[in-house]
């Protein structure tokens, strides 16, 4: 298993009535563009997701998550 340091953490949040393929395809940007994974995803009961993505830490030089 790796250590955390060697990830950059990025918390984001998404507003409760934004759909679910609308988040994803979000997610699926900032994968694309910046080379962020989904670590967690917590679904809140007003709608509300809190999202965690995670990328390498050599991956710096790349764009900050744009949501």
């Amino acid at each position: 298993m790796e250590a955390a340091a060697d990830y950059q953490y990025a918390p984001l949040r998404i507003p409760p009535g934004t759909s679910r393929s609308a988040a994803a395809t979000m997610l699926s940007l900032q994968a694309d563009t910046g080379g962020w994974e989904l670590a967690r995803l917590q679904l809140h009961p007003d709608g509300t997701r809190k999202v965690i993505l995670r990328r390498r830490a050599r991956l710096s030089y790349l764009p900050g998550p744009v949501i």
